[in-house]
């Protein structure tokens, strides 16, 4: 079971995210000048695998997100496994899996998702997910739960969303969630706050405001807690993220730390967390200011941030996430390394004050992820369930040697009755969700049968095995359709 202080990384919360995929090799620089610690990757294909392995030797923590147009709630397919080990053969532990499905943009076009539309949207991206996280577990890297775009307009609301998907896990995959949230999940959220954060007055108490000009990063009294801060509960009592008051019927999602918050404390009360990391993998003061440009101020309530302030809060920001954050939020990366440093040369005044300004680790306390009471089972399995009856699946495993020609020119008529799955690598098996049985009929000359017969009761022992053991065609084919006249799946 995991505490806060096992996750490895590089315990400065500064991060950048690169400009988008296919872009490589990247400028290290820009990320080691301005003392970041978190690089966050989006990739298509292969192209950030040496780029991931620099960034660990020089102490900045990579996230990897696997990144397909238009993704919707598609599942975690042999493709995307391979993409993956090679991250992982390089060291890379965390990765992110969808992108804010919230948003009609991340979906088919034509789809209008929906977070009231469980078997639609719900259900394939939970359980979908669930496979993908404990693949990345058994590999021991980190998975990161689903990210959203923190609106609060209806159908895209955020706290809906999270809250459909954490219902959906307690009420249908608990066990299974539990043993991901124990060992090693963390929580991705998009935390950009816009203008929700502020910098006292000296001496004129919490709910005071600095004008923009006056800001200094390292001066005390800065607020990012938003919209728990002193000032926002002081025009609206009672606000929180998950909105409660009249001005707020659909939350209110759009702070540093508000999403990660409402995880912990839904995962607290429904399976018995107790702290669980956050990343922020893109986000920060946005939109960004531009120099010269007019100041931003989405919300007329705070103050407005031009490209100079913007500077103070960037840097102010990470440290108040060093020093007065949660314990469980680890950081942000800021959106992205395309504002931060121009197409046509030269950077945000922000980066100068990162270089200027040495980071703050942020010192983790040891807390375990799972409350008092946590039973910890056997971790997160990979590879199907106990069969209980009849298996919910049927794969026909074909040894090194046999592909799936020979399968049908030799037994046509068996898999026009039983229709099983006809693979040749045993890996797949992992991807039967582990609630679910298999069976598996293997077609063997006599040599092999030894090592098939090993590679899958050794790695997945609750699958029923069927062994065909011959070489000759004529031979394997009077056996199936002997077995499809007579409706025998098995011999």
């Amino acid at each position: 079971m995991m505490r806060l202080t096992d996750y490895q990384w590089s315990r400065n919360p500064r991060g950048l995210h690169v400009q988008r995929a296919l872009i490589t090799p990247l400028d290290y620089s820009r990320w080691s000048q301005p003392n970041f610690g978190w690089v966050k990757l989006v990739a298509a294909r292969e192209e950030y695998v040496n780029d991931a392995l620099d960034f660990m030797n020089m102490g900045i923590t990579p996230i990897v997100r696997l990144w397909r147009p238009r993704f919707g709630a598609a599942p975690f397919n042999a493709e995307l496994r391979a993409l993956t080990d090679m991250y992982l053969n390089v060291g890379v532990k965390w990765f992110e899996f969808y992108n804010e499905p919230n948003l009609g943009v991340e979906w088919p076009e034509g789809f209008e998702p929906d977070w009231r539309n469980t078997a639609g949207v719900i259900v394939p991206l939970m359980e979908n997910w669930l496979v993908w996280a404990e693949y990345i577990i058994s590999r021991g890297g980190y998975p990161g739960f689903i990210p959203l775009a923190e609106s609060d307009n209806l159908p895209f609301a955020a706290i809906h969303w999270m809250d459909a998907f954490l219902n959906y896990m307690a009420q249908n995959r608990f066990e299974r969630f539990q043993n991901v949230l124990a060992n090693g999940m963390y929580v991705a959220t998009h935390p950009y706050i816009l203008n929700h954060f502020y910098q006292e007055v000296p001496g004129r108490g919490p709910t005071s405001v600095r004008q923009p000009l006056n800001q200094r990063a390292q001066e005390p009294g800065w607020h990012f807690e938003y919209p728990y801060d002193p000032f926002q509960q002081s025009l609206d009592p009672g606000r929180t993220v998950y909105g409660g008051t009249r001005l707020t019927p659909n939350g209110d999602p759009v702070g540093l730390i508000a999403m990660g918050r409402m995880f912990n404390e839904r995962a607290r009360a429904l399976f018995g967390t107790q702290a669980v990391p956050v990343v922020g993998t893109e986000g920060g003061i946005w939109p960004f200011p531009r120099q010269n440009g007019p100041a931003e101020q989405q919300d007329t309530r705070y103050p407005s941030y031009n490209h100079e302030s913007h500077a103070e809060a960037t840097v102010a920001m990470f440290e108040w996430i060093a020093r007065q954050a949660p314990p469980w939020f680890f950081g942000v990366c800021l959106w992205k390394e395309d504002d931060y440093y121009y197409p046509e040369g030269g950077h945000a005044r922000a980066i100068d004050r990162l270089r200027e300004i040495p980071p703050i680790l942020k010192n983790v306390p040891a807390i375990d992820v799972m409350g008092e009471g946590f039973v910890p089972g056997f971790g997160p399995f990979v590879g199907p369930a106990p069969i209980h009856g009849q298996a919910d699946f049927h794969m026909m495993i074909l040894a090194p040697g046999l592909d799936s020609r020979f399968f049908f020119e030799t037994a046509q008529g068996y898999w026009n009755v039983f229709r099983p799955v006809v693979v040749t690598d045993t890996n797949l098996i992992e991807f039967i969700p582990n609630d679910r049985s298999l069976a598996v009929t293997v077609i063997s000359p006599p040599e092999l049968v030894d090592t098939m017969t090993s590679l899958i009761q050794e790695r997945y022992p609750n699958v029923f095995l069927d062994l065909v053991i011959s070489e000759d065609t004529s031979e394997i084919a009077a056996l199936f359709n002997e077995r499809a006249r007579r409706g025998l799946r098995f011999g």
